[in-house]
């Protein structure tokens, strides 16, 4: 990214001179790279976007408003992050088409008996995590796609805590929609991606309006009005100056995990997850939630008796150690653990047991408080 803002940084697809030729040469194949990294048919099925919420957003608005009605439903879990629940209540309110929840089991699997009878003909979308943010519980998405698109349904994954950490390949998964963040997966933050099928986004209408994201503006002297054509995918549903320098630092990122491998990411974070479940299983204040005996994505949600979730989080990190309290943006999942809040402890590909030794070492002296 320094690279790029010393030697090439300029606007893309506007200028003719040759640094704007290099800044787009280099942001569109970082869109290359990012469709080749999932697996889509085409690089133009690939909008750079803010971040997991903006897509999610972008969706709901661009092909929830022109595609959804009153007599409409759509289908979510109440294992979503808020991000995959806010953009629908508020979309719901325009279209007036009907929300269902499915719901999710006491100790945080979704319930598929509950998602199939709430699957219907009314069903247009179903909105699904791959990955739980809270518990890193994995949802089986193949399955549970073919049995969206058998009812005639789209689905609309939300891949933030998966595409990170484990091979996600959108055409092997029949995944109509993918989104996923960039700050996730060791890139910079303020990038994501929206991933959807090319005849989907072929029939979608621009989410925002402004430069790039349009072929012609033509003013019609006669209607007294401007008359306005879209560009091309992926394009316009890109307006304005885009991240560029976000996007060429993604591509880096992708190209880093690629180098890594994500089969060994994922070992390498269910190996760290057991470790530190056995030896947190060993201490008598700590409660966990979700299940502890699924290889899962490296995410512990607990509790330490006596001490709310931010105390947890302020004293680890008064040892240098840095988790997670709250809700993390999953209110509806603690309402069904009956949590007010929980600390979550996170591993990536960098850590080590060393690191988590230590962590449960501090865990053992808060005990004590």
């Amino acid at each position: 990214m320094v690279d790029f803002y010393e030697n090439n940084n300029a606007n893309v697809h506007r200028g003719v001179h040759s640094l704007s030729l290099e800044a787009t040469e280099m942001y569109e194949q970082s869109r290359e790279r990012v469709a080749n990294f999932v697996n889509a048919k085409e690089a133009c099925e690939i909008v750079f976007v803010r971040g997991t919420t903006e897509a999610i957003n972008l969706v709901a608005y661009s092909w929830g408003l022109n595609n959804l009605h009153e007599d409409d439903e759509v289908l979510v879990s109440l294992m979503e992050h808020h991000s995959n629940i806010v953009p629908w209540e508020i979309t719901a309110k325009i279209c007036g088409f009907k929300i269902n929840y499915v719901n999710v089991t006491s100790d945080g699997i979704l319930d598929v008996k509950d998602f199939e009878n709430k699957l219907t003909a009314k069903t247009k979308i179903v909105c699904l995590s791959h990955v739980s943010n809270v518990t890193g519980v994995t949802n089986d998405i193949k399955t549970l796609s073919k049995i969206v698109h058998d009812h005639g349904a789209i689905i609309l994954v939300d891949g933030a805590q998966s595409v990170p950490h484990m091979k996600v390949d959108v055409q092997d998964l029949n995944i109509d929609f993918l989104v996923f963040s960039g700050h996730k997966m060791l890139g910079p933050t303020g990038t994501g991606v929206l991933y959807g099928k090319k005849e989907l986004l072929q029939n979608m209408v621009p989410f925002q309006g402004g430069g790039e994201m349009i072929k012609d503006v033509v003013f019609d002297s006669v209607k007294q009005q401007c008359i306005v054509s879209w560009n091309e995918l992926p394009w316009k549903f890109e307006a304005g100056t885009p991240n560029i320098c976000g996007a060429v630092g993604l591509a880096a990122a992708v190209k880093y995990l690629e180098q890594v491998g994500m089969d060994n990411i994922l070992a390498h974070e269910q190996f760290l997850t057991k470790y530190a479940l056995n030896g947190m299983k060993n201490l008598s204040t700590v409660s966990f939630y979700g299940p502890t005996d699924l290889s899962k994505c490296g995410i512990i949600p607990f509790n330490i008796k006596g001490l709310s979730s931010h105390d947890v989080a302020l004293l680890c990190d008064s040892y240098g150690i840095a988790i997670r309290s709250g809700y993390h943006c999953a209110q509806p999942l603690h309402q069904i653990f009956q949590l007010q809040s929980s600390a979550r402890a996170s591993f990536y590909l960098y850590n080590t047991t060393e690191e988590i030794d230590r962590f449960l070492e501090v865990l053992t002296e808060l005990q004590t408080i």
